[in-house]
């Protein structure tokens, strides 16, 4: 093998193999490539993701609010029950009371 045939030999390799690792590189990106359609979904899919969570964190504050007035209701109501209970009781105190003393009364009379 002469000195020209060795550089020719050297340089139809060197040029496959160029023209080998090009191909690939193409292949490469033409697979790995992210389509702009593809990118507008996911920013899409984002923007939907992040008003889906404002609207949770309105829904937590709603709730908080109301279990918070709710609970305050509660608190009343049962203060007004106690009250309710105590002016009963006394009440049929007072009523057992008059009884008797009516009872006293029509007894000595």
């Amino acid at each position: 093998m002469t000195r020209t045939e060795f550089i020719l030999m050297t340089a139809v390799i060197l040029f496959v193999a160029f023209c080998m690792g090009w191909f690939a590189n193409w292949l490469v990106h033409r697979f790995t490539r992210v389509a702009q359609s593809d990118v507008d979904q996911l920013e899409r899919m984002s923007q939907e993701l992040h008003e889906a969570e404002e609207t949770r964190d309105q829904a937590i504050t709603y709730l908080q609010q109301r279990e918070a007035e709710l609970t305050n209701q509660l608190t009343q109501t049962e203060a007004e029950l106690s009250a309710a209970m105590d002016g009963l009781r006394d009440a049929r105190h007072e009523a057992e009371e008059l009884r008797a003393y009516v009872e006293r009364v029509n007894q000595s009379g």
